[in-house]
């Protein structure tokens, strides 16, 4: 009998961002909440008592291109979008 591959690695949780600059702490928030709104499960790593350390967002591996994918877009539709999207979220809501 051949064993199963071992698919244990699609699990590992990786960074899609990480930072250490003065607004690391709202920029990892927002790529938390985008990646969550796009149902993309993910770990906001705040560095703590340490200021050392870097504020980071953690996804499952499995889910890596999909996250970058929907950053890239974010990021190409700037600012403006990003203030749209929040207005309609608050007409909804």
């Amino acid at each position: 009998m051949e064993p199963e591959p071992d698919a244990s690695h699609e699990m590992d949780i990786v960074n899609v961002f990480s930072s250490s600059n003065h607004d690391a702490e709202m920029e990892a928030t927002a790529i938390h909440s985008l990646l969550e709104a796009n149902g993309i499960p993910s770990i906001l790593v705040e560095p703590g008592p340490l200021p050392v350390l870097e504020y980071e967002v953690q996804v499952p591996r499995e889910h890596l291109e999909e996250a970058r994918r929907i950053l890239a877009e974010a990021q190409a539709a700037g600012p403006q979008a990003a203030e749209e999207a929040e207005a309609a979220g608050e007409q909804n809501g």
